[in-house]
């Protein structure tokens, strides 16, 4: 049991470091709506890409107020961290039961 136990927890890591890359690159998307980017660069266009399907539900939902500013990333980090904290942390927890 204890070799499910060390693969629930390379998991819940996993997990964890593929949010904390994600909540940097919003972050990145966040620091791009300050400025105005070059459209055709790759950079640019993977970073829109990648946080576009994510942003775009909750702009949807929430309409842009208080003198324009988007409040899509700062729901998003809210969404990250309440998933690191339940989904990541439990799946430790119960992988260090098994272990032991």
């Amino acid at each position: 049991m204890y070799m499910f136990g060390y693969f629930l927890m390379a998991t819940a890591k996993v997990i964890d470091i593929i949010l904390v890359v994600f909540m940097w690159i919003v972050i990145a998307r966040a620091v791009l709506s300050w400025v105005n980017p070059d459209p055709y660069n790759a950079i640019v266009r993977f970073i829109y890409k990648i946080t576009e399907p994510v942003l775009y539900p909750i702009r949807r939902k929430i309409p842009v107020g208080f003198g324009g500013i988007d409040f899509s990333p700062v729901i998003v980090f809210l969404i990250i961290i309440f998933l690191q904290t339940f989904i990541v942390r439990s799946l430790e927890r119960f992988s260090a039961g098994l272990i032991q």
